[in-house]
């Protein structure tokens, strides 16, 4: 896919020459209009998921081999409004979410709110030509990424699972009680009991 885009945007030019070429220089954005807090801007890089050794056991030194900052950009009501007022389809966007969150916190079903909210702004200019032509496609895409929206939210809550049994196992190990690791970790008392039992088969 890289390939063809820059066939595309280098033309008749000889890629194959031993000289540089030079390319447009790549951006990467991520919109961001999730529930969850969220500050206006920030950058993540891939190489904060790097492990701090490479495969050879070498402590790794200076810049990454490879590495990719993407700004991402908090699109929320309230958030970066100087970018929503240079770009009225944004604008619109956000504030289709908007009433689709509004309109699922009165009926409490996601697809009467987004069918609710595409109306709304059919009828109120927003996104009109839009959502005239793409309601179905809309409609899909929203329900599937809410879901995937809880998806997430259950993966986090599980992974902080995991973290709390890991910490009342070494507290265990230490010899900690089981009300003292009840308290600094909020697992139930029968979990904890079930951890010390793994802990000494």
């Amino acid at each position: 896919m890289t390939q063809i885009y820059y066939e595309k945007i280098l033309g008749d030019r000889n890629i194959y020459t031993s000289k540089v070429i030079p390319i447009p220089r790549p951006e990467f954005f991520v919109l961001y209009n999730g529930v969850a807090l969220y500050p206006d801007e920030a950058v993540l890089k891939l190489s904060d998921a790097f492990e701090t050794s490479t495969p050879l056991g070498l402590a790794e030194k200076g810049s990454p081999a490879l590495e990719l900052a993407v700004k991402v950009l908090n699109i929320n009501e309230g958030k970066n409004e100087e970018i929503a007022k240079k770009c009225g389809t944004l604008a619109g966007y956000r504030a289709f979410i908007g009433k689709v969150r509004e309109f699922e916190k009165e009926s409490a079903n996601l697809k009467e709110a987004v069918v609710k909210a595409v109306r709304y702004c059919r009828d109120h200019e927003i996104l009109k030509e839009f959502l005239e032509q793409n309601a179905t496609e809309v409609m899909n895409m929203l329900i599937n990424e809410w879901k995937m929206e809880d998806a997430l939210a259950v993966r986090f809550e599980e992974g902080m699972e995991k973290e709390r049994e890991d910490i009342a196992r070494n507290a265990l190990v230490e010899g900690a009680s089981i009300e003292f690791i009840q308290k600094i970790t909020g697992l139930d008392i029968e979990k904890i009991k079930s951890l010390s039992v793994q802990n000494n088969p």
